[in-house]
């Protein structure tokens, strides 16, 4: 990969590739307090399940940084409280809790004294989380490479690339594991308003990798299918559900609607941590809704007229009868289309 998404220096700073500038320009922000990283998580500078749980962990570090005296008396609390705050900053996505709660779980077997060796543990776990989120990211990518034909065309939604996890990604993993593989991939990227992910981030990241993709509007998508352009689809997911349903970037169901009309499969590419076994189905998951701002605008300028009303959910849920496989970490889970 030409970039990173997410680092830390030596010296404890968390550096995040701002992705509201892309493709425009490359923009990496430096942070060292935990608040500044749950309002970027909040206004999609680091966006994406994997990406954003790993922020958050290390947004727990910077947290317990902060505290500089008081002993263990005052920093657990400390950093308690920051957790709470954190797991606030977006609720549909369980990466992001699984995360902290995580560090939590770490943490609070510790009963020493030592302030120092407890923020230590705080910083290891979440690099712990950062490096196995590589791993997955390359035996998902593998695993789905598999199911793919000698040669495709295949549709992406939203950006579930290297851009949204500390890997290669998720449903990008793919694609990036075939064309190794010597497969020939074509990659078909919807737009994906209202923020246009597909547009501004799926298409720069294969770009930079030379990956052959095309940019069409989301509308287009059905006529793509019915003139047969689209093998397979593959996107990523920000929680699962016990029964199998997939709460993903608002649009994702339609695309699934589209591809079993068409006899395409559509897979779900997505590590074991964003399976959710506490939800039985999607009706329990939390669908996040977002300032209207981003659907009556497009790159700041206004597309609506003054006081237009709006609805804005960031996600969908799609049902797991529309699912070909789950393409994991673990391997490959059979959908409700299987």
């Amino acid at each position: 990969m030409h970039f990173n998404p997410i680092a830390v220096t030596p010296d404890k700073k968390l550096i995040l590739l701002d992705q509201t500038v892309l493709p425009d320009r490359l923009v990496y922000n430096e942070y060292t307090d935990y608040r500044q990283v749950i309002e970027a998580i909040r206004r999609l500078e680091v966006r994406g399940a994997p990406a954003i749980g790993i922020a958050a962990a290390y947004a727990l570090g910077l947290a317990a940084e902060a505290v500089a005296d008081g002993g263990m008396e005052k920093l657990r609390p400390e950093v308690q409280k920051a957790a709470v705050e954190i797991k606030d900053a977006r609720p549909t996505a369980v990466n992001l809790v699984w995360a902290v709660d995580r560090i939590l779980n770490k943490i609070g077997g510790y009963r020493g004294r030592d302030t120092e060796e407890f923020k230590g543990l705080i910083w290891e776990e979440a690099g712990d989380i950062h490096e196995e989120d590589r791993r997955m990211c390359d035996a998902i990518g593998r695993h789905g490479a598999d199911l793919l034909p000698d040669e495709a065309t295949v549709l992406t939604h939203c950006n579930a690339g290297a851009l949204a996890t500390g890997g290669i990604g998720t449903a990008l993993a793919v694609i990036y594991k075939a064309t190794e593989m010597g497969k020939k991939i074509k990659v078909m990227a919807d737009e994906t308003r209202p923020l246009l992910q597909g547009a501004r981030l799926t298409c720069w990241e294969l770009m930079q990798e030379n990956i052959e993709c095309y940019l069409i509007t989301d509308n287009m998508a059905g006529f793509a299918m019915a003139r047969k352009k689209i093998d397979a689809v593959i996107v990523g997911a920000d929680r699962i559900t016990k029964n199998g349903d997939v709460a993903n970037k608002i649009g994702t169901y339609s695309v699934a609607v589209l591809a079993e009309k068409h006899g395409i499969p559509f897979y779900v590419a997505a590590p074991e941590s964003t399976f959710d076994k506490t939800l039985i189905s999607g009706d329990q998951i939390i669908v996040e809704e977002r300032d209207g701002d981003e659907i009556t605008e497009v790159l700041g300028r206004k597309i609506a007229p003054p006081g237009a009303k709006f609805w804005s959910p960031a996600f969908d849920i799609t049902p797991h009868e529309l699912i070909s496989a789950y393409i994991t970490d673990t391997g490959i889970r059979p959908g409700g289309r299987s």
